[in-house]
């Protein structure tokens, strides 16, 4: 899969090697946490969607559209989101659900669709999110042709990095997300020796390379680290609209 080979190339290349802030990205501590006046990116046409993307042999298969037996609710309760025709919907006021599993160092891949026909505006527009270790999240939002502030964007580290640039395709088309997760590192006495890192294709296009966050991500606020375990669940957000989810799986990395 060429796209798997990129992961590993530039993760070998960079976010292991490279303390460097993400390369093309505002540093974080020039704006003010959802920063209004914070430059948006350029748009870009990723191009046509296609069909889901296959499973590697060696991948957790976390959702392949028949149930969600491998997620839970926030309480460990089952999840109680709507599956049908090969996909999940957030149902609204159900709560977030999380992988049974845990993992650390990870590759991701999901596809996602915002609602059609699309309904509100800024952030209340197909608004949800997908969460590394329950605490780390790239946002889900319809930023096709609609206006938020940058750091809350679609693909957006969410409080932190703005995308490199807007990939979204339409409302209710399918769109990827392949993100290369490095956990932070802690030294035994509870130091950070190393920061969290992703990488992340949007649509198959770039928009984050080894981008160090400022610590976990939060609404209006940027927290710093704390110690946590190697290893925590994946979540994905019911933030009351009803996106849709398929074809999810991932790869350890450690």
């Amino acid at each position: 899969m060429l796209l798997s080979a990129a992961f590993v190339l530039i993760d070998a290349a960079g976010c292991q090697n490279s303390m460097d802030k993400e390369e093309g990205s505002q540093p974080v501590e020039e704006w003010k946490i959802h920063d209004p006046d914070r430059p948006l990116p350029p748009v870009v046409n990723p191009g046509p969607a296609s069909g889901p993307v296959p499973a590697p042999a060696d991948a957790f298969v976390l959702f392949d559209g028949k149930d969600l037996s491998p997620w839970e609710d926030s309480k460990g309760q089952p999840a109680r989101w709507k599956v049908e025709n090969g996909y999940m919907e957030v149902v609204k006021k159900t709560g977030s659900i999380r992988t049974k599993q845990k993992f650390g160092d990870c590759q991701l891949h999901l596809e996602w669709a915002a609602p059609l026909p699309a309904a509100g505006e800024g952030q209340e527009r197909g608004n949800s999110g997908v969460f590394l270790m329950e605490k780390y999240e790239v946002q889900v939002l319809d930023c096709y042709d609609n206006t938020t502030y940058a750091d809350g964007m679609t693909a957006a580290i969410y409080g932190q990095y703005p995308p490199l640039v807007n990939a979204c395709r339409p409302p209710g088309e399918w769109q990827t997300y392949d993100i290369v997760f490095r956990r932070p590192r802690f030294a035994p006495e509870g130091k950070l020796t190393s920061p969290a890192r992703m990488t992340v294709f949007h649509n198959g296009v770039l928009v984050h390379e080894c981008a160090e966050l400022t610590g976990p991500t939060e609404n209006k606020k940027r927290p710093p680290y704390t110690v946590h375990p190697d290893k925590l669940p994946v979540s994905l957000q019911d933030h009351g609209n009803p996106v849709r989810f398929r074809n999810i799986w991932l790869r350890e990395l450690e």
